[in-house]
């Protein structure tokens, strides 16, 4: 029914020691969003030796608070070994400085779930060789990325077939003056509906078992601990299949670039189970 694992940090060093070197080739490139009326940065990694004649699976990377597009690639460039790995296509979209991934409630112009999910999805799809179905398609990311990709999988379960969380902030309400939320859901104490609304932990009701793979982790020393753990709680008392990781670490890139990898296996074997890959 669940998965809950405690890892060392450690457990990838050899093998990342023993990556070819990297093949895969990084695009920079503009995708446009009409809900918001702008063009978009970014960053599509394919894997060696991609193919017009074949179709990719899909992996959604968001970055986290106050970050962009290239984030992953730069901190994270083992992210390429990956996409050469499991033949997979990464696509690294840039979420705009506070998002949060909403379509704003209280801002018109703020419509980012609509953009990852129907607008970027649909131009990735017709711009590169694609699985274009949930079979082929997994979306991840950390901290606010975290939190955006559970929320997008759990609300566009047609779209995601399988969704992460690395130190995600899964639950909005505790952090009411934190990392500028309340500029894309209004102040805690005036529009309360909308952080309950909005809040990864009270999405789980959407959920019904093995519709959607779930993978999600958290450091020990995070602040986002407790939450994570809460949702984990959640998920078990819906009887929602999922795995949970505990391990050792802080809030900070040393953790996510040791993250990653899992997140990648297990995606890896969502898409291989599926038989698109």
């Amino acid at each position: 029914m669940k998965n809950i694992t405690i890892l060392c940090p450690l457990i990838f060093v050899l093998f990342n020691v023993i990556f070819p070197a990297r093949a895969a080739e990084v695009h920079a490139l503009t995708a446009t969003s009409h809900s918001m009326g702008k063009d978009m940065d970014v960053v599509v990694i394919t894997p060696e030796g991609y193919s017009k004649t074949t179709n990719y699976p899909v992996m959604y990377l968001l970055h986290g608070y106050g970050g962009n597009q290239n984030d992953w690639v730069k901190k994270v460039p083992e992210i390429k070994d990956y996409a050469d790995l499991y033949n997979t296509i990464i696509v690294c979209p840039d979420g705009g400085h506070s998002s949060w991934y909403f379509d704003s409630p209280i801002d018109e112009k703020v419509r980012y779930e609509t953009y990852i999910s129907v607008e970027l999805i649909g131009w990735v799809d017709s711009t590169f060789s694609t699985v274009a179905s949930r079979d082929g398609r997994a979306i991840t990311g950390l901290s606010m990325g975290g939190h955006g990709a559970l929320y997008l999988a759990f609300r566009n379960q047609d779209v995601f077939g399988a969704a992460g969380s690395m130190s995600g902030g899964v639950d909005l309400r505790p952090f009411p003056l934190n990392w500028d939320i309340a500029d894309q859901l209004g102040d805690y104490a005036e529009h309360p509906e909308n952080w309950e609304n909005n809040s990864v932990l009270n999405l789980v009701f959407k959920l019904t078992p093995d519709r959607l793979k779930i993978i999600f982790d958290c450091g020990t020393e995070d602040f986002f601990y407790e939450v994570n753990y809460h949702l984990h709680e959640r998920l078990v008392e819906r009887n929602i299949p999922h795995s949970f990781t505990i391990r050792p670490g802080a809030h900070n890139w040393d953790y996510w670039s040791n993250a990653i990898a899992y997140h990648c296996l297990f995606f890896h074997f969502f898409f291989t189970q599926s038989g698109d890959d």
